[in-house]
């Protein structure tokens, strides 16, 4: 079962006068995810990634093609549909448990099954104790926390997840890939979702998913589809993963003879 469906999609962003031409961002672009699969849009800066997830989450439309959740065409964004972004967007006047509880609470969810969600989702991602602290008072790999258990506690279908550990250091992001490792390993219920995952990090997209999809330069076009096929937890040192990271590497580094 095919949870998303990308078919032929088409992204052209106009110019903004006479003289500029229109920017095709992605052109005739086509794959599907599985129903609790973890797929990363892999490829260089410009190659149309961010904009493939904003056409997931409905924040823009495709200029051609299709996009479909569960069989539905996607609309306008909704709690099925959820965003980790890069720069934690939450709510500095907001505590961790009341950041977690905004979307639950926008949904209206009586306040006991409120309070038991968020106790859930904070013990998820190994928060517990710093319940009452505000996003200054924490630190970044602490705040993508929050982020993203506000974006699991909602229940969606499809979480979207834009570079969220780029804005790290490297020590912070490192912890936070083993961490989200860690979650994916454990089979924990409220993790069992169809993850997109856009990154620059072919460390990162080996680490975590379950498939890589390569993007061409600008336009964006599918140029490989990986699987990924190696146990959980990973290493980097180990022979598999080594040569997997070099076989994508060479996917990317032949844009770059393309370009020439």
């Amino acid at each position: 079962m095919s949870a998303v469906t990308i078919a032929n999609v088409r992204k052209v962003y106009p110019g903004s006068g006479a003289r500029d031409a229109p920017v095709v961002a992605l052109d005739d672009v086509s794959f599907d995810i599985t129903e609790h699969e973890f797929c990363s849009i892999l490829g260089h800066s410009g190659c149309g990634k961010t904009t493939l997830l904003m056409l997931l989450a409905g924040f823009e439309l495709p200029s051609g093609g299709e996009i479909r959740v569960d069989g539905q065409p996607v609309g306008p964004p909704t709690w099925q549909r959820t965003v980790v972004f890069q720069e934690y967007a939450l709510f500095p006047w907001l505590t961790v448990e009341q950041n977690i509880a905004f979307g639950l609470e926008m949904k209206k969810v009586p306040v006991p099954a409120r309070r038991e969600i968020v106790a859930r989702h904070v013990a998820l991602v190994g928060l517990h104790g710093f319940e009452a602290r505000y996003p200054h008072q924490l630190s970044g790999g602490m705040k993508q926390r929050v982020s993203i258990a506000r974006a699991l506690a909602v229940d969606p279908a499809v979480l979207l997840m834009d570079e969220p550990f780029a804005a790290l250091d490297a020590q912070n992001r490192s912890r936070m890939q083993e961490e989200m490792g860690r979650l994916l390993a454990a089979s924990e219920p409220s993790l069992r979702k169809t993850m997109v995952l856009v990154t620059h990090s072919i460390e990162e997209a080996i680490l975590l998913s379950d498939r890589v999809v390569v993007l061409t330069r600008r336009p964006g076009r599918v140029k490989a589809d990986v699987v990924v096929n190696l146990p959980r937890p990973r290493l980097e040192t180990d022979a598999s993963f080594a040569e997997l990271k070099q076989h994508i590497r060479e996917l990317i580094h032949d844009e770059y003879e393309i370009e020439r």
